[in-house]
């Protein structure tokens, strides 16, 4: 669509497009170039500027340049055009900056991002800071790759903003769950859709959770009352008697707070049920067969699934595993 948008008005582009002469990447990449370069320009492109662009852009195809290179070369005019005019570079200039999103056909969300320095250097900081390797409960390295690291660390952040930078506070992002009377199995979340059962279990544990009965029109039944949990004297209960997440040892403020007895499997809010967990390894202990038991001792011990220990022999909290422990669960 952008590139038959575009071709009209870059009659020399669409005559070698024409000719077969160009591939599709490189014709999208020289198009892309060009819309790029106009938004850096403080006013309207004429067509000999336009021409001379595009002449300097196909230059660097005939010269053997691949598509990226292309749009480093256009990044490049559209900063000497914006210095020419006064204006600021591309690197710098907030006016320019997006963020998108859209959800798949299966429910994922895909999030891109096109920033300036500034904002950038932000945003690979905070991924930095949070994407760290940590090794597994037994020792090993980190089995997570480079971009699961940062996705977790994306969450990470969200959480960190949801709960307005204190971090001993329950998140305060509102979800809203649509359950149909009929089909209670068929619960969706607002904006993404369709949930499991075991998604609905892990988002009960650690945020605020509206339900909306509704009937087969949408049409309301009843609506359920807000349930904020594990509120800030708890949650600095746990940080206290957990210290890290008890699976791989995050710093507690990246962690949630799980409900062992699952919150609703009627399991009530308190130290005795609680424990700090995060998200990743949240996840895991609702999705991937880990699970959490109180010990003898107070205190939170894993439980790991048969495929990574067929014995299922019990861990100890990630902060109390150099202690001797194993007679106390």
């Amino acid at each position: 669509i952008r590139v038959g948008a575009a071709l009209p008005s870059l009659p020399t582009l669409a005559a070698h497009a024409g000719d077969g002469a160009i591939s599709g990447e490189h014709v999208d990449a020289i198009v892309k170039g060009i819309n790029h370069i106009q938004a850096r320009a403080p006013g309207p492109v004429d067509e000999q500027a336009r021409f001379a662009q595009v002449t300097d852009l196909l230059g660097q195809f005939f010269s053997g340049a691949t598509p990226a290179d292309i749009g480093n070369r256009a990044r490049r005019l559209g900063n000497r055009h914006a210095a020419a005019e006064g204006g600021l570079p591309a690197a710098e200039d907030r006016s320019v900056n997006t963020v998108d999103h859209r959800v798949t056909s299966d429910g994922r969300v895909q999030v891109r991002a096109d920033l300036d320095a500034e904002v950038g250097a932000k945003y690979i900081a905070a991924m930095e800071e949070h994407s760290a390797p940590r090794p597994e409960p037994d020792g090993t390295p980190d089995v997570r790759s480079a971009g699961r690291r940062r996705a977790d660390a994306l969450e990470a952040v969200l959480d960190i903003a949801a709960r307005g930078g204190d971090i001993a506070s329950a998140p305060r992002t509102q979800l809203l769950i649509t359950v149909p009377a009929d089909t209670p199995d068929l619960a969706t979340l607002e904006f993404i859709g369709s949930i499991s059962n075991m998604t609905l279990d892990r988002l009960a544990c650690d945020t605020t959770v509206t339900t909306m009965i509704v009937d087969g029109e949408q049409v309301p039944l009843d609506m359920g009352r807000e349930k904020r949990l594990f509120p800030p004297h708890l949650r600095k209960a746990l940080y206290l008697r957990d210290q890290c997440c008890i699976k791989c040892g995050a710093p507690p403020g990246r962690t949630h707070a799980h409900h062992i007895v699952h919150w609703t499997h009627h399991g009530e809010t308190s130290l005795g049920n609680g424990c700090l967990l995060c998200p990743a390894c949240h996840a895991n202990v609702h999705h991937d067969g880990w699970d959490v038991v109180m010990g003898m001792d107070k205190h939170p011990w894993l439980i790991p699934p048969a495929a990574v220990d067929p014995d299922r022999k019990p861990i100890p909290a990630y902060n109390r595993r150099t202690m001797r422990l194993d007679t106390a669960a």
